[in-house]
């Protein structure tokens, strides 16, 4: 069980409705995440963009709290960008708005932060990394590309089975503005619906 205040968001954006041309763009994970479960295979994940500081760490965490919602075992969702940054501080506040418990492992200019979605899993590790840093799988694993820039910019990506695009609007074009918090709710909720639906189309064995 997720904690509570997920849930309800969860239940909410069970909702929202994803555009057929949207659905089209999705398939090709459900259909990555389908065969793995149907062959019994470990399910890897790893989300990519270029700063790996927004939009890939709210993929996977999405996708990880998906996954456990939905009971589909054997997800392990990663991120990492063409380069490494650090994870932007309104992602962290974001989350907590939705009700994620996130503490601070280590501080420096890329901090590393614990993202918890129940109180029993063990929490997804947040920081900052190049899609092929130690931390992420080297093989066996769908590259799912975040956004344009790492797309075109990455145009070969080492050990991964299958590279799909699921592109979303950086919310960093709001930053210093008065929109900065709606619109990265915004796009944290955007992310988190088709999460949910890529999820909710898997059929367990």
């Amino acid at each position: 069980m997720v904690f509570q205040e997920i849930n309800n968001t969860i239940d909410l954006l069970k909702n929202v409705k994803i555009s057929a041309e949207r659905i089209t763009e999705l398939q090709p994970l459900v259909d990555y995440i389908q065969s793995k479960v149907d062959s019994n295979r470990s399910i890897n994940l790893n989300f990519i963009c270029t700063h790996n500081s927004r939009r890939s760490h709210l993929s996977q965490i999405w996708a990880q709290v998906s996954a456990h919602y939905f009971d589909i075992k054997n997800v392990f969702c990663y991120s990492g960008g063409t380069e490494a940054t650090a994870m932007f501080p309104m992602v962290g506040k974001t989350l907590v708005k939705q009700g994620f418990k996130i503490t601070k492992l280590a501080e420096s200019e890329n901090s590393v932060y614990s993202i918890k979605y129940n109180d029993n899993t063990h929490p997804v590790i947040a920081f900052s990394k190049k899609y092929d840093n130690d931390f992420n799988p080297k093989s066996e694993f769908a590259a799912i590309m975040t956004c344009s820039q790492a797309d075109e910019g990455c145009p070969f990506i080492f050990g991964c089975e299958t590279r799909i695009p699921v592109k979303y609007n950086d919310p960093k074009v709001f930053d210093n503005t008065p929109q900065q918090e709606e619109k990265y709710l915004e796009r944290s909720k955007e992310i988190a619906s088709e999460m949910i639906y890529v999820f909710s189309q898997i059929k367990k064995q």
